[in-house]
């Protein structure tokens, strides 16, 4: 598996597949045919489908000026997979460059006839079972495991990976008005915090907060404002959010945040390196549902679990997401993407409080078989619920 430098990303949303991922293949094109005058780049599949919806023309116009260009929306092209872009590079109108690029999730590219990047495997363990079993041997933390594999520099990363999760709830939280797009969302994580609530129970005031915080993330990422992958920009909120539920509480240290930041992290490096965490590839199971188990994982982390507890919490908060499609209305990654976020948030603390009550030992359910059981639902659900707005709430919805 790849450092987690390459899941944990910041950049701006609304989608690491659709706007994250342009970007870097725009760049990336520059970087190799800096003589063209004209650039012509064709969207497929998904890309093609949603990509008005993600800004994903707006993203590849502004990266590639001042050269001149053109962005085609091709519906007709069917490609191996569903998010595919391709730059035809011109200098005096004769073709002098041709790159195929696939966005993989995450705001992770491949380029057609590249190699695939081996060089930062650094994980020599693909499954949550053997990492246990080697943390076991060697009497380690899932955390102090990353350490052991991340390079000297990875705590500096992480801890401006934790500094843009509280930045960006903190500006999501004190901005209102309306979302960018047609949809004409009105922001409601504003209203969802300070809200003049008759509740007294602390623990349904702090679900409530709890709800605002992945409101705040997911509607900073709705309007194009930074983000940290959680795995993916879509599903950005859940995380956070929870990570600033838990600091609400006041007991925990910030290296103890930080730890367990790393012990979420691998948990959807391990969903990113066996199945997928592109919505276009498998539907919103693999966005909103990676999301929810590393969300799951970071509470049991953060409250000390075994390890038992944080594979039954990761497992079932991504079971209990299987089969869920990505229908974004008109593209926008509003509905129901926004709302979305926060229920998985509930869910994460719920999965993680229901992992305390189990016997977590003779469970017959493994995390790393849902993992497998997640890839193969995703490939069964129609082309119509992976990133298409062709079917669900993106049909029914006018």
């Amino acid at each position: 598996m790849h450092t987690l430098k390459e899941l944990y990303k910041i950049g701006n949303g609304p989608s690491s597949s659709h706007t994250m991922g342009p970007l870097e293949a725009s760049k990336e094109f520059l970087k190799r045919y800096p003589d063209c005058d004209f650039i012509d780049v064709k969207l497929y599949g998904s890309l093609a489908l949603t990509g008005k919806g993600h800004l994903s023309d707006y993203i590849i116009e502004k990266t590639l000026m001042p050269i001149r260009c053109k962005v085609e929306f091709d519906l007709l092209h069917k490609p191996q997979h569903p998010n595919t872009l391709e730059f035809i590079g011109y200098k005096n109108k004769e073709c002098i460059a041709r790159m195929k690029v696939v966005s993989i999730g995450g705001g992770a590219i491949e380029i057609e006839g590249d190699e695939k990047k081996i060089s930062n495997e650094i994980y020599p363990h693909h499954k949550l079972r053997d990492i246990i079993q080697y943390c076991k041997d060697y009497k380690l933390r899932l955390y102090e495991y990353v350490d052991k594999m991340e390079d000297k520099d990875f705590q500096n990363y992480i801890e401006k990976i934790y500094q843009s999760m509280e930045s960006c709830i903190d500006r999501g939280l004190n901005t209102m008005g309306i979302l960018h797009g047609k949809l004409q969302i009105k922001r409601k994580a504003n209203f969802l915090y300070y809200q003049n609530s008759k509740e007294t129970d602390p623990t349904e005031i702090a679900r409530r907060k709890a709800v605002a915080y992945a409101y705040a993330v997911s509607e900073e990422n709705a309007d194009g404002g930074e983000v940290v992958t959680a795995p993916t920009c879509g599903s950005a909120g859940v995380l956070a959010a929870c990570l600033r539920y838990m600091e609400d509480k006041n007991k925990y240290t910030h290296e103890e945040i930080i730890n367990a930041l790393k012990t979420a992290g691998l948990i959807g490096n391990l969903i990113k390196y066996n199945a997928s965490i592109s919505g276009a590839e498998a539907g919103c199971q693999a966005e909103v549902g990676t999301a929810c188990a590393m969300a799951a994982a970071f509470l049991v982390e953060l409250t000390n679990g075994d390890f038992e507890q944080i594979s039954s919490a990761s497992e079932i908060a991504l079971e209990h997401h299987l089969g869920l499609t990505c229908d974004p209305v008109d593209g926008y990654v509003q509905i129901p993407c926004i709302e979305r976020n926060a229920v998985a948030t509930l869910r994460a603390i719920d999965a993680a409080k229901l992992s305390s009550y189990l016997n977590n030992s003779d469970s017959k359910i493994s995390f790393d078989l849902v993992v497998e059981t997640m890839l193969d639902t995703g490939r069964d659900l129609s082309y119509r619920y992976r990133e298409t707005a062709k079917g669900g709430l993106a049909k029914k919805f006018r």
